[in-house]
């Protein structure tokens, strides 16, 4: 069956490589939906204006939200989920590396690089950029954003809507809670509760 041509919404840089991915799956990206054309548009794409303008033809769309933001993701996630009828695409890139016994939630990005291992569970609306790793048995929340060179050892839990910065690394079998954000390269030796913000090594919350 042919597939249903295929539109992005939010293009900014995040976008971009999410273009590129789709690119490596050799699938053909439209256009994009944003407030407003941008100026910059390096993989010339057709500018469909706001979500709403796009109207009953989103049932005629794959889509695919490229957002880096984990809360604006989930909000514009549920809306068009709404509008089109059905879920967004997954974006798996072809280098990535990833487990037949893994799961990938809709609207999941897997940019170059990635390993998810064994037995991981990965949510809707998840970021894992480029050279992130996802060992065994690592459930990861719904819209939550694994920054590139991420590293999550296995049997590692991670809430919804948590950020975990560029080249952390999370020791194996930690429960890290929901809306929490990691800071670049923070060791993360112990469970942590829901929000609040952590750095260093090992990790110390800050204000």
């Amino acid at each position: 069956m042919k597939a249903r041509p295929l539109v992005l919404v939010g293009y900014s840089g995040h976008a971009f490589v999410v273009c590129d991915i789709f690119q490596s799956q050799k699938r053909t990206v439209l256009g994009y939906c944003e407030g407003v054309e941008k100026s910059l548009n390096p993989y010339g794409l057709r500018y469909l204006g706001r979500e709403e303008a796009v109207g009953d033809a989103w049932r005629d769309y794959a889509y695919f939200v490229a957002i880096g933001d984990n809360g604006l993701r989930r909000k514009v996630s549920e809306k068009l989920l709404a509008l089109s009828g059905g879920p967004p695409e997954r974006a798996v890139h072809v280098r990535a590396s990833v487990s037949p016994t893994a799961t990938i939630g809709a609207g999941a990005m897997i940019a170059d690089g990635v390993v998810v291992n064994a037995c991981a569970r990965i949510g809707a609306g998840v970021i894992c950029n480029t050279q992130s790793v996802v060992e065994h048995e690592v459930v990861l929340g719904d819209f939550c954003h694994l920054g590139p060179g991420a590293v999550l050892c296995g049997n590692v839990t991670v809430g919804e809507g948590t950020f975990i910065g560029a080249r952390s690394v999370v020791v194996p079998g930690v429960q890290i809670g929901r809306g929490v954000v990691i800071g670049a390269g923070t060791v993360v030796l112990k469970d942590i509760p829901d929000r609040g913000k952590y750095v260093g090594n090992p990790q110390r919350p800050i204000p």
